[in-house]
C-alpha cells in the first residue's frame, strides 16, 4: 500500500494518534484526507477535509462512506479507555461502553467501508490496537480486553478481505503521550513516532507493526515458560 495519492480516511482524527497520523499522510503525499470526528468542528489541521463520525452510531457511518466513495486507506484509530478492574461495580458498563467503541465500531467502520475498498482496487485497513491486545494486568481490564477483541476481529479480516486484494494491518504499540494515558505515570512514546512506524510498516506490506520495544518484548514472550502475559513471580 503506497502513502502517496491515496485517499484515507481517519477516525478519531482530532488529537492523539489520530491527528499525528493525518500529520504523517499530508507529509507523505496523500491526494486526500478525511478527518474524522465526533465534533467535525476539533479538526484544526489544514489541507484535511473534516467530517462528522461517531463509530458507535452507524447512520453517521453510513453518510460517511456515501461522502468517502474515494477512499483507499482506511485507519481504525477512534478509541476510547477507562481505567478499572472487572471486579469493580460498574465494570460491565464500563466493558460495554468501551466494546461498543473499541471492537463493534472498528467492525462497523470495516464492513462499510470494505466494498468501497474493493471498488477503489483493494486498498487497505490498518486497525490501532495495543500491547494490551496480548497482556492484562487487570489495571485496564475491559480496555484490553476490547483490544483483544479487535485483535481477533483484525485477524479474521485479513482473511476474509484477502480475495478483493485489500491488506490489514494490525498496530501494536506500548503507552502513547495522549490523553488517554495521560494520568498514568509510565515511558511513552510519541505519537508521531508510533504513526511514522506505522505507515512505514503499511508501505512494506507488513501484516503486524510491533511499534515499540515494550511491545516487541511482550510479543517475544507470549510462548515463553514464564508467559509474558502471565504474572511475573518472584
Amino acid at each position: 500500500m503506497k502513502i502517496e495519492n491515496c485517499v484515507a480516511v481517519v477516525t478519531g482524527a482530532n488529537r492523539g494518534i489520530g491527528l499525528a497520523f493525518t500529520h504523517a499522510l499530508l507529509e507523505r503525499g496523500a491526494r486526500r484526507i478525511y478527518a474524522a470526528a465526533r465534533d467535525p468542528a476539533t479538526i484544526k489541521l489544514a489541507g484535511v477535509e473534516p467530517i462528522r463520525l461517531d463509530v458507535t452510531k452507524p447512520d453517521e457511518i453510513a453518510a460517511a462512506v456515501a461522502l468517502a466513495s474515494d477512499v483507499t486507506l482506511v485507519i481504525n484509530n477512534a478509541g476510547v479507555g477507562h481505567q478499572g478492574g472487572f471486579l469493580a461495580p460498574d465494570s460491565e458498563d464500563v466493558a460495554r461502553r468501551q466494546l461498543e467503541t473499541n471492537f463493534f465500531g472498528m467492525l462497523r467502520m470495516s464492513k462499510a467501508f470494505a466494498p468501497v475498498l474493493k471498488a477503489n482496487g483493494g486498498g487497505a485497513l490498518l486497525n490501532v490496537l495495543s500491547i494490551v491486545s496480548w497482556m492484562n494486568g487487570g489495571s485496564l481490564a475491559a480496555y484490553a480486553a476490547s483490544k483483544s477483541a479487535a485483535w481477533s476481529l483484525t485477524n479474521a479480516l485479513r482473511f476474509e478481505l484477502l480475495s478483493q486484494n485489500t491488506q490489514v494491518t494490525a498496530l501494536h504499540m506500548s503507552y502513547v503521550d495522549t490523553d488517554l494515558v495521560r494520568t498514568i505515570d509510565a515511558a511513552k512514546a510519541s505519537p508521531e513516532d508510533i504513526a511514522a512506524r506505522a505507515l512505514d510498516g503499511l508501505e512494506a506490506g507488513a501484516d503486524e507493526v510491533i511499534a515499540d520495544e515494550p511491545t516487541q518484548l511482550v510479543k517475544r514472550g507470549l510462548s515463553a515458560k514464564a508467559a509474558s502475559y502471565l504474572p511475573q513471580r518472584a
